[in-house]
C-alpha cells in the first residue's frame, strides 16, 4: 500500500538510521496536520474577523471623530476673525479691536485646541485598540502615570511656562506691537510663544522671558495713554495770564497735524500741583493714543516754552532778569583794601622789630 510505502537504503550505511528528524513523514500525517490547521482557523477565524472589524471601526470613528472636531474649531476661528473685521470698521473699533491682532490670538489658541483634541482622540483610539487584542492595559497605565509623575516633577518649570502662556494668550494680555512692562524686562512684544515671549528693548536689545517667569504685567498700549507736563514758573507770575497762554497752545496742538489724530482728548491746565517760595509748579495733561504720550509731550513742552518766549514768561531755571535802569556793578568793590605791610619802606614795616635770633646761654 502507498500509505506504507518507504525508500529503501543501505543497512551498513549509519545515515540509513531514521531518527525523529529525518523520520518521513506519511501522508496520513499530513492530512491529519492539515485537517488540525484547518479546524483551528475554522474555530478562530471569527474572532480575527470580529477583532479586525472592531479595530477598523475605532479607526474609522476616531479619524472621522478628529476630522469634525478640527473642522468646528477652524469655522469658530473664522467667525471670531470675521466678527473682529466687523467692529473694526465702526468708529470705536480702532480702540477697542485690532483685527490683526485678534487673527493671531484666535490662530494661537485654534492651534492649541487642536493639537490638544487630536491628541486624545488618537490617545484614546489607540488604547482601545491595544485593549481590542485583549493586553492588559493596567501595566502600561501604570507604568504612564510613573512616567508622568516624574516628568510633571523634571519639567514642571516647562509645564508652569506652557500653561502660563496659554492664559496669557486666552485672555489677550498683551499682543504683538504692544509695549509692556513685564518687571523681569520691558519693551516692544515682538512675538508671544506658549513658552516665551520675546521683548525688544528701547535700545534694541532683545529679551526672552519666560511666561512662567512674569508675575505682573503692565500693558501701555490698551486703551489710551496720558501725556502730562509739569510748567514751572516763578510765583510773581499771574495765573490768569499762564493758564490764557497754556489753552491757546493746548488749541493750536489740536488742530495741528498730527497731533490731533494722536491726541483723543483735549488738553487741560490741571492747576497748581506744587507752590514753593520761589517757585510754582503747573500741570497740563491730556488723553492720547497708547504709546503716543511721549512724542505728544515733546511737543507740548516745545510749544509752551515758545509761548512762554513771546509771551515774556519766565521759566525757573533760566537766567536771573536784569532790570531796567539799574547801576552798574563796581568792578573793583571785590578788591581788598591795601596793607601797610606790605611795602617794606613803609613807616609801619620799618617800625616793626625782628625777633633777635637765640643767644649763645640759651643754648646750654
Amino acid at each position: 500500500m502507498w500509505s506504507s510505502f518507504t525508500l529503501a537504503a543501505d543497512p551498513s550505511s549509519p545515515a540509513s538510521e531514521p531518527t525523529p528528524e529525518s523520520k518521513p513523514v506519511t501522508l496520513d500525517e499530513a492530512a491529519e496536520k492539515a485537517g488540525n490547521a484547518a479546524g483551528w482557523v475554522e474555530q478562530n477565524w471569527s474572532t480575527w474577523l470580529n477583532t479586525s472589524l472592531r479595530i477598523a471601526l475605532i479607526v474609522v470613528v476616531a479619524l472621522v471623530l478628529r476630522f469634525l472636531v478640527r473642522r468646528a474649531l477652524t469655522k469658530l476661528i473664522e467667525r471670531m476673525n470675521r466678527s473682529a473685521q466687523a467692529v473694526q470698521g465702526t468708529a470705536l473699533g480702532g480702540l477697542l479691536v485690532n483685527a490683526e491682532r485678534r487673527r493671531q490670538r484666535s490662530e494661537a489658541i485654534g492651534s492649541v485646541l487642536r493639537s490638544v483634541a487630536s491628541f486624545l482622540i488618537m490617545g484614546t483610539a489607540a488604547l482601545m485598540v491595544l485593549g481590542a487584542f485583549e493586553i492588559n492595559l493596567a501595566p502600561l497605565l501604570a507604568s504612564a502615570g510613573v512616567a508622568g509623575v516624574a516628568i510633571g516633577f523634571g519639567a514642571r518649570n516647562l509645564v508652569t511656562d506652557f500653561l502660563s502662556g496659554v492664559f496669557m494668550i486666552m485672555e489677550d494680555q498683551y499682543g504683538v506691537g504692544d509695549s509692556i512692562d513685564a518687571g523681569v524686562a520691558s519693551g516692544e512684544v515682538i512675538e508671544v510663544g506658549l513658552r516665551v515671549t520675546k521683548l525688544r528693548g528701547v535700545d534694541g536689545e532683545i529679551w526672552y522671558v519666560r511666561n512662567g517667569e512674569i508675575k505682573r504685567i503692565g500693558n501701555l498700549s490698551q486703551g489710551w495713554a496720558t501725556a502730562t507736563v509739569d510748567v514751572t514758573v516763578r510765583p510773581t507770575e499771574d495765573l490768569d495770564r499762564v493758564r490764557g497762554v497754556l489753552g491757546e497752545v493746548a488749541d493750536d496742538l489740536a488742530k495741528a497735524e498730527p497731533w490731533n489724530e494722536q491726541l483723543w482728548g483735549p488738553v487741560e491746565t490741571l492747576g497748581l500741583t506744587e507752590v514753593l517760595l520761589e517757585s510754582m509748579t503747573i500741570r497740563v495733561a491730556g488723553k492720547t493714543m497708547p504709546g503716543k504720550s511721549l512724542s505728544v509731550e515733546r511737543e507740548l513742552r516745545w510749544r509752551i516754552k515758545r509761548a512762554f518766549d513771546a509771551a515774556g514768561i519766565q521759566i525757573v531755571g533760566g537766567l536771573p532778569p536784569v532790570e531796567q535802569g539799574a547801576p552798574a556793578a563796581d568792578p573793583s568793590a571785590g578788591v581788598a583794601p591795601p596793607s601797610a605791610l606790605a611795602s617794606p619802606t613803609s613807616p609801619q614795616s620799618l617800625a616793626t622789630a625782628p625777633i633777635p635770633a637765640p643767644g649763645p646761654n640759651l643754648t646750654k
